[in-house]
């Protein structure tokens, strides 16, 4: 564990600063639109990456802090957010449909992540599942019901390469990068995106308590197959942000 009694190197932050409760945006942009949803949010910084708001939430200190794109830059938040004395963390970003069922607009509740990153093969051997906390799992499928938006929940697929998945066949791996997607299809797995793998597996070396929610913009499969069209894409991220917000309150009065 890092010292808590020194700023953190990346984030600038230190012991105090930083609320229990925290969710990571990968977009530094995004993280002003989560905090608005707060109570009494105030700005605390940027650095790097890691632009950070703070707030309330039924009386509990909560912190939105972005994380970048990937695992290596997410790895260092949940690092020296947990040093700074954060237990909780909810991932809130966006994510590519696999599964036929996901579509363009739905909230995607990650139960665990194909680890196809590097960075958690640092903190764990491949045999270790990367799998959300089970209370911070059940908040979130109980605040999309309880909000009656649509969602699914299970395994999503972190990868590193952006382009790996969507240019695919120009890669010199293109056989490999092709029969892997065609095994996460024919497993089931939701979605596709780049951080999920890392906060869980990260979370669990730390010993706290992680999970994450997507926006699904779009379904590569659905389109291929004529189910959708170039235009159906979601960017509104409202839904997920909505969704994290409720699960923290319902963890905070203990009610998962």
């Amino acid at each position: 564990m890092l010292d808590t009694h020194e700023k953190q190197y990346h984030i600038a932050a230190a012991s105090g600063d930083i609320g229990e409760y925290c969710i990571l945006p990968g977009d530094p942009a995004r993280c002003e639109k989560i905090a608005a949803y707060l109570d009494n949010a105030t700005h605390f910084g940027m650095s790097r990456e890691y632009n950070i708001y703070n707030g309330y939430l039924l009386g509990k200190k909560v912190t939105v802090c972005s994380t970048g794109i990937g695992g290596p830059s997410t790895a260092i938040a949940v690092e020296e957010l947990a040093a700074c004395g954060a237990h909780t963390m909810i991932r809130v970003g966006t994510c590519g449909g696999i599964s036929l069922d996901a579509k363009a607009g739905y909230s995607i509740i990650a139960s665990g992540a194909v680890r196809q990153d590097g960075t958690s093969r640092e903190y764990a051997p491949p045999e270790f599942p990367a799998v959300a906390n089970v209370d911070v799992l059940f908040s979130l499928v109980g605040a999309a019901r309880e909000l009656q938006l649509p969602h699914l929940s299970g395994v999503v697929q972190s990868k590193d390469s952006f382009y790996g998945q969507h240019s695919p066949a120009r890669m010199p791996t293109a056989s490999e990068l092709g029969e892997k997607w065609e095994a996460w299809k024919r497993l089931g797995v939701l979605a596709s995106e780049m951080e999920a793998s890392t906060l869980f597996t990260v979370g669990a070396s730390l010993g706290l308590r992680c999970g994450a929610v997507f926006t699904c913009v779009w379904n590569q499969e659905r389109y291929a197959l004529g189910l959708d069209s170039g235009e159906s894409e979601s960017h509104d991220t409202d839904m997920a942000i909505r969704i994290a917000i409720l699960a923290i309150k319902k963890l905070i009065k203990g009610e998962i």
